[in-house]
């Protein structure tokens, strides 16, 4: 196994991993861990859950580096994350739903989920996730990261490894084809033959 550095790309190291070098993904963990952490604290109040997140981030990239097209991998990295945050949530939804309700409701239970959480939850899995899914991958990123969590223009193009330019122009057209998918999931009603 080689030592790793600033030198190395996000693509090369990842291609140490998929090989097996631990070292590879060290350098990789040292080099993003602190951001996604950060990311996820954002998206989830509860530190303790963020950390496992990033744990199971990092052990699933340690499974699937192989699966990764090449580049930087910034916005892999976070979706895998963000998956993993998803995960977690609905497991705990789960488990929540299996114990029993306290009798005094008017305290909020620590293993609730916030507002916030819940409505990012929405966006994942409703009619806004649902068409999502169905506009282009790097439209889906821009959006994401510029819109659900909350990133400025610099910081986008910075994850994605794309100018700020780019990201503005692919945000314009993800908004527009967002609106066209989110039409096409629930139609306007008819207008009384008005056309």
């Amino acid at each position: 196994m080689r030592g790793h550095g600033e030198s190395d790309t996000d693509a090369a190291l990842l291609r140490a991993v998929a090989d097996g070098d631990a070292g590879a993904l060290a350098t990789l963990y040292d080099r993003h861990a602190g951001w996604l952490y950060a990311r996820l604290v954002r998206r989830c109040a509860d530190a303790e859950v963020a950390r496992e997140v990033l744990q199971d981030t990092f052990v699933t990239v340690w499974r699937s580096a192989a699966g990764h097209r090449g580049g930087e991998a910034g916005g892999w990295l976070w979706t895998i994350a963000a998956r993993r945050l998803v995960d977690t949530r609905r497991a705990q939804e789960r488990a929540g739903r299996i114990e029993t309700a306290p009798l005094d409701t008017s305290t909020p239970s620590a293993g609730m989920p916030s507002a916030e959480e819940r409505v990012l939850a929405g966006l994942e899995f409703g009619d806004v996730g649902t068409a999502l899914d169905r506009i282009s991958p790097e439209l889906r990123e821009v959006l994401r990261a510029t819109v659900v969590d909350g990133l400025t223009t610099r910081e986008a193009a910075r994850l994605l490894g794309i100018p700020e330019g780019t990201v503005k122009t692919r945000a314009k057209r993800a908004r527009a084809e967002l609106r066209a998918a989110l039409a096409q999931l629930s139609p306007a009603p008819a207008s009384g033959g008005l056309v």
